[in-house]
C-alpha cells in the first residue's frame, strides 16, 4: 500500500537544494511555513487518519509544490484556503492522493502466502479474502494466483478478492493489470506463462494479468478511517499490511475494531513486518509471524454479498 517515503522526484527536490546550500529551503518557489505544515497534517489526519511525522515536512513541500503550480497558485496558504473553502472532490482527492506513495511488489513478503494457501484449503468453499491496501494490483494478484494453486481452478473460479484502496489513481493501475516485465521477472516461468500475457509489438516488455485470474478481483475505493465500510459480506481472511503504521493508536483501534465482524469464525489478519496489534486489540491473538486470528466470533451472521467480476501471446 502506500507508504509515506521520499519518491525519486522527492529526492531529486532535495538533493537541489542541498546542492544550494540551504537545505532545500532557499531553493524553494513557494514560502513554506510551519503553519502551513501544520495545517497539512491536520488535514491529511481528518480525511485519512494519517499521521505526518516533522520529518515528513520536505515531502510534504515536493508533493504539495506540483498542485500550486499546477493550479497556478502563488502560495501554501491560498492552496490550502481554497481547499478547505471548496466541496471540490477532485482536488481534495488530488491532495490525498500527493501525499501518498504506494510501495508494493509481487508476492511481497513471502512468508505469508504459504499460511494463506495452507488455511483456505481448509475452510467452507467459497473462499473470500479481502486485500484493504491494494495500491497498484500487485498484492490481490497474487492472493488469487494462491487461490488458484492452492484450490485449483475450479474452486477458485468461485472464490473471490475484494482490493480496496484510497488512492484512485493506483486503483485505475490495478484495474488494468498491465505491468512492466521488470515488476514480474522474478516470479517463476510456470505462474507468469499460467497468469500473465506477455506483450509484443508495442507492448514489448509489458505483461497483462489474464482474464481468468482478473475476474478474480474486484477493485473498489474505500477509506479505512470511515465509520461504515458498506461492506455486507464477511471474510475469511484480511490483508491490512503496512497501513497501520501511518495511524496513531486511536485510528489503528478503529480500524482493528471495524475488522471485527468482517472476519468469519476464526479468519485471519495479515500485517505488515513493522507492526504489531498485540498492544492495541484483544480480538486478535498472534498466530504466526505477523499474522493473527479472531478469537471472537466474527461476523458469521451477516449477510454474504458476491465481491464482483468485475496483449497477446502466453508469458
Amino acid at each position: 500500500m502506500k507508504a509515506l517515503r521520499l519518491s525519486r522526484h522527492d529526492a531529486d527536490d532535495a538533493a537541489r537544494g542541498a546542492a544550494a546550500g540551504g537545505g532545500g529551503e532557499s531553493s524553494r518557489d513557494f514560502e513554506f511555513t510551519s503553519a502551513d505544515f501544520e495545517r497539512i497534517r491536520a488535514l491529511i489526519y481528518r480525511r485519512a487518519g494519517i499521521s505526518l511525522s516533522d520529518h515528513k515536512r520536505d515531502m510534504a513541500y515536493s508533493r504539495l509544490a506540483r498542485r500550486l503550480r499546477a493550479l497556478g497558485l502563488d502560495s501554501f496558504r491560498e492552496y490550502l484556503d481554497q481547499l478547505e473553502a471548496s466541496h471540490d472532490a477532485s482536488e481534495w482527492e488530488a491532495f490525498t492522493n500527493a501525499l501518498t506513495t504506494n510501495l508494493t511488489a509481487f508476492f511481497r513478503e513471502a512468508h505469508h502466502f504459504p499460511i494463506l494457501a495452507d488455511f483456505v484449503k481448509g475452510r467452507p468453499q467459497p473462499v473470500s479474502v479481502w486485500c484493504s491496501a491494494a495500491s497498484t494490483g500487485e498484492e490481490p494478484y497474487s492472493i488469487a494466483m494462491t487461490l488458484v494453486e492452492a484450490l485449483g481452478e475450479r474452486a477458485a473460479r468461485e472464490a473471490r478478492v475484494l482490493a480496496t484502496d484510497l488512492d484512485t489513481q493506483v486503483l485505475a493501475k490495478a484495474d488494468a493489470g498491465v505491468y512492466a516485465f521488470d515488476q514480474v521477472k522474478h516470479l517463476s516461468p510456470e505462474r507468469l506463462k499460467r497468469f500473465f500475457f506477455k506483450g509484443t509489438g508495442s507492448h514489448a516488455g509489458l505483461v497483462k494479468v489474464r482474464p481468468e485470474l482478473r475476474a478474480m478481483v474486484k477493485f473498489e475505493q474505500l477509506n479505512l478511517t470511515d465509520a461504515d465500510y458498506g461492506l455486507r459480506t464477511t471474510f475469511d481472511a484480511i490483508f491490512c499490511r503496512n497501513v497501520m503504521i501511518y495511524f496513531d493508536k486511536p485510528t489503528q483501534s478503529q480500524v482493528l475494531t471495524r475488522f471485527e465482524p468482517l472476519l468469519k469464525p476464526d479468519g485471519l489478519l495479515f500485517a505488515g513486518h513493522s507492526e504489531n496489534f498485540t498492544y492495541v486489540t484483544q480480538a486478535f491473538r498472534l498466530r504466526g509471524q505477523t499474522v493473527y486470528e479472531l478469537v471472537r466470533g466474527g461476523g458469521a451472521g451477516q449477510a454474504p454479498r458476491r465481491a464482483g467480476d468485475a496483449i497477446g501471446v502466453p508469458a
